[in-house]
């Protein structure tokens, strides 16, 4: 039997590897899962060109996953660096890589990561635009901006943030209703440039049909993206926002006729108290459509601990139905991050998923913490160490502070209690001062 897509193959039930590895990976029966994805609530990004891929499952219902963005920019252009973050962020355990460079030999790098990096990779075709065809923004046609969208499907990309929700009709309500910061999405602003420049239609949502004809071809995730996404708190949930939304879902419905798999990009910066809502508002116009967040940052005025802020809004967001967030690194708003810095957006980032799995009775997601529970009641260290989030630095902090007996820590020492609580439940006498 044949198949084009992930959608089309569960749509005919045909049960694909990817499918399989999936399934086995979340604990769900091979059909269950196969059901979800043929309604569109569970995508398995997996361009047929990759085939280094360790596929995942992405929906609501699945673990949340993590997506780590990277990529070269005119002052930050070191691709060892780049590949070094990469690389960590495999190692650590991150599902996606979006590549989001914008300067230097930009296909080469996309190339090298299809080639070799078994994440689920994504990207973001508009910006290549720019760089490849090197000319003035109003001068790029039409008929480029899809020609990009091509070239990334034929190297092996697993899904693509194309900015199409943002159409004449929309941008014009959003100059009727101006924000505080006005649209902050990179690809966003672009093409809002670029129509107002040209007085053209957004090609992407002109030629919606074509560029689903692509996607179908090398099975390549559609990633819907928020053009209008709030980049601050006051734009949170304004009418700009929300009439993006409604334009994606009805492009949600268009794609998935096509058997083509969806994405759907939300927030953004957003009140802790607005976003369980926006979860169920997009569940709801989007169909159960797989959400994608960034963050969302749940105030303004933390430059330097963003990946605290983004965790935070993270967790709410996907216990509300959320399933992929976008790490937000310590140098978000200030500069390109370091290595170091991807590292501490992606643990911010898995304490934030592995919450939100634990609130929504994800399977096996309590077991890691009972665990962890059952290693502290015992007084075992090194099991302690291995179950850590970050191992590494679990180490290395007990290690800079080692206290006088090794069943205790610095901070209690003799006082501990779960060492006294074991001695005189096992019928020992405490003697906290004379030990």
């Amino acid at each position: 039997m044949s198949y084009t897509t992930q959608m089309d193959a569960a749509r005919q039930g045909i049960l694909t590897r990817e499918l399989k590895i999936v399934a086995e990976k979340e604990g769900w029966a091979p059909e269950e899962l196969m059901k979800l994805v043929a309604e569109g609530k569970v995508a398995i990004p997996a361009n047929r060109l990759h085939t280094c891929l360790d596929p995942n499952g992405i929906g609501s219902m699945l673990k949340t996953k993590i997506n780590v963005n990277l990529g070269t920019s005119r002052d930050c252009r070191d691709l060892d660096m780049e590949l070094a973050k990469v690389n960590r962020a495999v190692e650590m355990g991150a599902e996606s890589i979006m590549d989001l460079s914008s300067w230097g030999d930009t296909r080469t790098f996309r190339r090298k990561l299809t080639a070799e990096c078994p994440a689920i990779i994504g990207t973001v075709p508009i910006y290549d635009a720019v760089v490849y065809y090197h000319k003035p923004l109003k001068e790029i046609t039409a008929e480029e901006w899809l020609q990009i969208v091509e070239m990334h499907a034929k190297d092996g990309v697993d899904f693509m943030t194309i900015h199409v929700g943002i159409n004449r009709r929309t941008a014009d309500r959003f100059k009727q209703a101006r924000r505080l910061t006005n649209i902050v999405s990179r690809g966003g602003s672009i093409i809002f440039a670029w129509m107002e420049m040209t007085g053209e239609e957004n090609p992407f949502y002109a030629q919606f049909d074509r560029i689903l004809d692509i996607c179908r071809e090398y099975d390549v995730t559609l990633s819907l993206g928020d053009a209008c996404r709030p980049g601050c708190l006051a734009d949170a949930s304004d009418i700009s926002q929300v009439e993006e939304l409604v334009t994606l879902g009805e492009l949600t419905a268009r794609a998935w006729k096509k058997d083509v798999q969806v994405i759907v990009e939300g927030p953004g910066h957003m009140p802790l108290d607005q976003i369980a809502a926006n979860m169920k508002l997009q569940q709801t116009i989007c169909k159960g459509a797989p959400f994608y967040v960034l963050g969302p940052l749940v105030t303004d005025v933390a430059p330097g601990y963003d990946h605290i802020t983004a965790a935070i809004g993270g967790a709410v967001a996907a216990a509300a139905g959320a399933s992929f967030l976008c790490y937000v690194t310590p140098a978000e708003h200030l500069r390109l991050p370091d290595e170091e810095d991807v590292k501490e957006g992606i643990i911010a980032s898995k304490i934030a998923a592995h919450a939100a799995d634990i609130a929504k009775g994800v399977k096996g997601a309590r077991q890691w913490d009972d665990q962890m529970s059952k290693a502290r009641k015992e007084l075992d260290w090194e099991t302690m160490f291995q179950l850590s989030v970050d191992p590494e630095k679990a180490r290395r902090y007990r290690a800079s502070a080692k206290p006088e007996k090794e069943d205790t820590c610095s901070m209690c020492g003799n006082f501990c209690a779960v060492k006294n609580m074991n001695r005189i439940l096992d019928g020992e006498i405490v003697s906290i001062f004379d030990e």
